[in-house]
């Protein structure tokens, strides 16, 4: 996990160097930078795989080809062995990428299963630019007269560059040859269309067994660390379900009990529950309980750290800030739960109508799964490397994508008396106590008391619109000329919001 700046044309060093530097809190553990031709290349580095030679941009054989990754790569090792371990000169997994874009070009992208935004400058002297498929780590840009910028925040950019400031596209790779060309789907077109399951929606052994063991491999493979790695736990089932695997993951493998982190303020229901899981696995736990003053003092900060201005997002952001800035003192990286509701339907709204029938449910946890680069996954990228530390989203790996999007969608149908979610719950049957198997949801600003707390301060608003466009009013001041619908997707509208 790290930060890359990238620019091709004509070349301003000096502002490529001050880009980077304003994404120092990214990568505390090192600065690097590469420049051939009219294409510069600039990393600042986090370090977890291979600490002492990982350093970037990694450079091919005699030199002619650099690349900067910001992200990690899950099947590393299968790479080294397909592409020959002889090959590699680091045990960093980001040399993967190196040798798989070298061997294979563009289409090497295909190989990768993980999360990045990258620079590839080939021998040739060609630019490659990339980003996962579901949008787990940020990249920007911004096309100029005369050169085209890339870096993973806006607070990067120049002010006389923002106004030209746009998200890059998951799933898609640019090079000033080919200009952008869409290269993966966070949701495959196969699975997009509701496939029909059984009436009522009953779930077999064999479809619960297929959902566990996914999503225990995609967890098993994120623990993958050269340094410390804990797990973000709200007490709520999907990070239970991930601290329970890791735990897990950890004992079997003689690791130190394995750190989770819970924050809310006292005596809220997050904090209660995630004791709860964290004494059933035998954790090592941390909390951090927020106070009204806490939350208040953090919330412009929220506000710059995420670069949004949504009013759950910011809301939630709060409470994932002090976590984060407490954890990143203890481990380098952590596991969350983000993206198990969009595939699980776990989200009230998607219980009731349109969404009782099975294609629009299905439409809609696409969208969801689609959108979600824009909103949770900038918040939970943002508010951990504020703090230089990385954050793993195991549930949206795109295997696990793939196969809870295959899945019927009258198997994520709720009847009364029902869960939402039931099909994971009873894919974890036996792995949690059964009070926080059976726990309903609570949206993360709700759980951790964030809500309540930042209502009352600001209570002179008359609704959530008032609130919402009052933190529009502070991004705009962090972040004036940057156009939000071209980086953030959000319409501001005469000072309000456009959902």
């Amino acid at each position: 996990m790290c930060a890359i700046v990238a620019a091709v044309g004509d070349l301003d060093v000096g502002l490529c160097r001050a880009m980077l530097a304003r994404l120092a809190h990214r990568g505390p553990d090192g600065t690097g930078e590469v420049r051939i031709g009219d294409v510069w290349l600039g990393h600042q580095r986090l370090s977890i795989m291979d600490v002492e030679g990982g350093h970037q941009p990694l450079a091919g054989p005699g030199g002619a080809s650099f690349l900067v990754v910001n992200g990690e790569i899950y099947n590393h090792r299968r790479l080294r062995e397909e592409l020959g371990a002889e090959r590699f000169l680091t045990g960093s997994d980001s040399e993967a990428v190196l040798h798989a874009l070298l061997l294979d070009g563009p289409v090497g992208l295909a190989r990768l299963r993980g999360m990045f935004a990258l620079a590839f400058l080939d021998e040739t002297g060609s630019l490659l630019v990339a980003r996962d498929a579901v949008g787990v780590k940020p990249l920007y840009w911004a096309r100029r007269d005369g050169c085209v910028l890339f870096a993973s925040e806006l607070r990067a950019f120049d002010p006389a560059d923002r106004p030209s400031v746009e998200s890059f596209p998951p799933g898609h790779c640019w090079s000033p040859r080919s200009g952008l060309v869409r290269f993966a789907d966070a949701v495959p077109t196969a699975v997009r269309p509701a496939r029909r399951g059984r009436a009522g929606g009953e779930r077999d052994e064999a479809l619960l067994k297929a959902v566990r063991e996914a999503v225990i491999g995609s967890i098993e493979d994120q623990m993958m660390s050269d340094v410390g790695i804990g797990v973000f736990l709200s007490g709520g089932l999907d990070s239970a379900i991930v601290s329970a695997v890791a735990a897990e993951y950890a004992r079997r493998h003689g690791h130190a009990r394995l750190p989770t982190f819970a924050v809310g303020a006292e005596g809220s229901s997050d904090l209660l529950a995630a004791r709860v899981v964290a004494g059933h696995l035998g954790a090592e736990h941390h909390e951090v309980v927020m106070s009204p003053q806490d939350a208040v003092a953090a919330l412009p900060r929220a506000i710059r750290t995420i670069e949004h201005f949504d009013l759950h997002l910011v809301r939630s952001a709060v409470p994932n800030l002090l976590l984060a800035e407490y954890a990143s003192r203890h481990v380098s990286v952590v596991l969350t739960g983000e993206g198990a509701d969009e595939l699980f339907a776990g989200y009230p709204d998607c219980h009731r109508e349109p969404y009782r029938d099975p294609a629009a449910l299905q439409a809609r946890l696409v969208e969801t799964v689609e959108g979600l680069h824009w909103e949770n996954l900038q918040r939970c990228d943002r508010t951990t490397m504020a703090f230089g530390l990385e954050a793993r989203v195991p549930f949206l790996d795109q295997g696990v994508v793939e196969l809870m999007l295959s899945i019927p969608p009258e198997y994520k149908t709720t009847r009364p008396g029902m869960a939402e979610k039931q099909l994971l719950r009873d894919a974890f049957t036996g792995w949690l106590p059964e009070e926080i198997l059976r726990r309903g949801k609570l949206q993360f600003g709700h759980g951790t008391g964030a809500k309540d707390v930042l209502t009352a301060a600001l209570g002179a608003m008359a609704s959530d619109d008032d609130e919402e466009a009052a933190f529009y009013r502070l991004w705009r001041a962090e972040f004036p000329g940057i156009d939000s619908r071209r980086a953030v997707g959000r319409s501001p509208v005469t000072g309000r919001v456009q959902r």
